[in-house]
């Protein structure tokens, strides 16, 4: 569409009934005041509103030809509703307040001169830049420069205030940029700023007196969770993500699965690992390794179980493959960036959609966390609730007192304590989780949606309890068919219970006699030692898994050869022995499937952006 009139000021409008018609005469008044009559035109970007605000813009659209009121039957998000107004005003200089008018509208001129007048591509008022006259309160000034603070560090933004509802822009420029803005919500703002600079565009932000309107406060689940996880996939985006060459990637993919040797074993201090060993029947750990690997095709049968649930067939072998890659991914990267590694493997390989492959993960995690709470959680929730676990604590202290490993001074009683504390929330959170899940699929009370309301008023709370709902709808296609419940739940309490069998043998090869009772004690410790590693917050360099381990093997055994020290060396080589044949079997995949990790990771990006789309498509 060719522009006829020079300005368009759209207003972002949801359940404004109350004062639209006031803003809308307000906003005529004030562009009247600087401008030809017939040169501009305001559009009410009205966004799935509950209330009389389309009635109220379709009478005020009626009245006066300048006025447009874009509707939606659904809610789109401030950002989305922005953007498509943008896309179908007319105007060479685009505009947007927020219709509160809590910036004063004495700066509207400069506002639109800023760009109508060809010296800057975008310009936006700002309450931070020196001359500003903001009444901000401390409960929201204080959270808004450290929001501010974050943009300008993380995504290198010049700017001092990127939230202020009040900006102008180039008509070009604005179009050129909207196809990369990906918030449809309370990020986009920023995310226009960020990504006009980055693209060289002049911005001009300048001073505006504000005005606080209505009880703004900070929100949960938008400030923390939204914003938050914004600036990080914005940061990828722009910084990360640009550097991932296919040359890069393949170089980094094969050093960084190398170097996951050494980080393991840096991880776990050398010197242990060599003490642990030294002594130990290396023909038994040889079996624990093949008993562990024996475990992998059991992953790839229930994997495949799980995805023809969800209406998707695979064979077992790929799977068992894909599964072994993400595993590797795991020990590679940060923050699990490994679990999404699978999502990219089964659709570029199997075609199997993202939101399945996310959807299929999640059920996969579900069941993981139920089988190992189900083995141990409950035993540990009843020692942590009577003081049980600070009694063994205490014993262990009393026994070796502190170790010295590799120059670090860890003190047993402290780390393993830490991880049963840690362990037992992650098996409550597990078991609260599943018991939702299952109560929601046999009520018609929407219990995600009430819990996400419950701590969060703002719209965007809607976006995250879609997602929320999108995800337990999947574990409930699975646990509402009781044959696939009985599979996937009996398939995952064999696959943990080869993963005991592994810490076992790699007892018998310390020379400790097996018995049921150590049987029992081992299901108990691997159980703990798997929920706790969840958080890495082990001192010492020793991983939460084998503070867990040790903490309940002595604790639970009067065995006077399983000493502190041994069972500390029997957790070690344990988790070095499935990290290892972790590795193996995912630089065995990687060829096979011809696979890089760096390259899987950087689709994770299109991967989450494909899913978001779907979902929004079903929801």
């Amino acid at each position: 569409m060719s522009p006829t009139r020079e300005v368009s000021v759209v207003l972002p409008a949801y359940d404004e009934a109350a004062t639209l018609a006031d803003t809308v005469e307000i906003t005529l008044e004030t562009l009247e005041s600087f401008l030809p009559a017939e040169s501009f035109e305001v559009i009410v970007a009205e966004d799935g509103c509950s209330d009389r605000t389309p009635e109220i813009a379709d009478r005020l659209a009626s009245d006066d030809d300048r006025v447009r009121h874009y509707h939606s039957d659904d809610r789109l998000g401030r950002g989305k509703a922005l953007g498509q107004a943008f896309r179908a005003a007319e105007g060479q200089t685009l505009v947007y307040f927020d219709t509160d008018l809590a910036t004063d509208m004495r700066h509207l001129e400069e506002l639109v001169e800023r760009v109508r007048s060809g010296e800057y591509d975008v310009a936006t008022g700002s309450r931070w830049v020196p001359g500003a006259d903001a009444d901000r309160p401390a409960r929201r000034g204080i959270p808004s420069k450290g929001y501010n603070r974050l943009v300008r560090l993380f995504l290198r933004s010049d700017l001092l205030d990127h939230q202020c509802g009040f900006k102008a822009f180039d008509r070009g420029a604005l179009l050129d940029l909207l196809d990369d803005v990906e918030d449809d919500h309370w990020f986009w703002d920023t995310e226009i700023l960020v990504r006009a600079q980055r693209a060289g565009y002049r911005v001009a932000e300048f001073p505006v007196e504000w005005t606080p309107q209505g009880d703004s406060k900070v929100d949960l689940v938008r400030d923390v969770f939204g914003m938050g996880s914004q600036i990080v996939r914005t940061w990828w985006q722009l910084s990360v993500s640009p550097r991932l060459t296919r040359r890069v990637s393949m170089t980094a993919g094969s050093v960084l699965v190398f170097v996951a040797l050494a980080l393991m074993l840096v991880y776990l201090e050398p010197a242990a690992v060599l003490d642990a060993i030294t002594g130990a029947d290396p023909a038994l750990v040889a079996v624990s390794a093949v008993v562990y690997l024996l475990s992998w095709p059991l992953r790839g049968l229930r994997y495949r179980d799980i995805l023809s649930r969800l209406d998707y067939e695979g064979d077992i072998w790929f799977l068992t493959g894909a599964i072994f890659i993400s595993q590797t991914g795991n020990l590679v990267f940060p923050a699990r960036a490994g679990d999404a590694v699978r999502a990219y493997v089964v659709k570029a390989r199997r075609s199997i959609p993202y939101p399945t492959g996310f959807a299929s993960l999640a059920v996969e995690r579900v069941f993981d966390l139920l089988a190992i709470t189900v083995l141990g959680g409950s035993v540990l929730l009843g020692l942590v609730a009577t003081g049980g676990t600070e009694e063994v604590a205490a014993a262990i202290a009393a026994d070796v007192g502190t170790v010295t490993i590799g120059g670090e001074t860890l003190n047993p009683a402290a780390a393993a304590g830490t991880a049963m504390q840690v362990a037992a929330g992650v098996g409550l959170v597990a078991i609260i989780a599943v018991a939702v899940i299952v109560v929601n699929a046999r009520r018609d009370t929407n219990l995600v949606r009430r819990g996400v309301r419950a701590i969060s008023n703002d719209s965007y709370a809607e976006y995250v309890a879609g997602v929320i709902e999108r995800f337990v709808g999947d574990v409930e296609r699975v646990v509402s068919d009781r044959g696939a419940f009985l599979r996937v739940g009996f398939g995952s309490l064999a696959i943990w219970t080869l993963d005991v069998v592994t810490a076992l043998l790699v007892f018998a090869a310390f020379g400790i006699e097996v018995t049921p009772y150590l049987t029992a004690v081992a299901f108990f410790a691997v159980s703990v030692g798997n929920l706790a590693k969840i958080l890495p917050l082990s001192p010492g360099g020793i991983g939460l898994y084998e503070g867990a381990f040790t903490i309940i093997v002595v604790g639970l055994t009067a065995n006077p050869a399983l000493t502190a020290l041994v069972a500390l060396g029997i957790a070690i080589v344990d988790h070095a022995v499935k990290n290892l044949v972790t590795i193996a079997g995912g630089l065995t995949a990687m060829a096979w499937l011809n696979v890089s990790l760096t390259t899987a990771v950087a689709e994770t990006e299109e991967a989450s952006a494909s899913a978001a789309d779907a979902g929004d498509e079903a929801a």
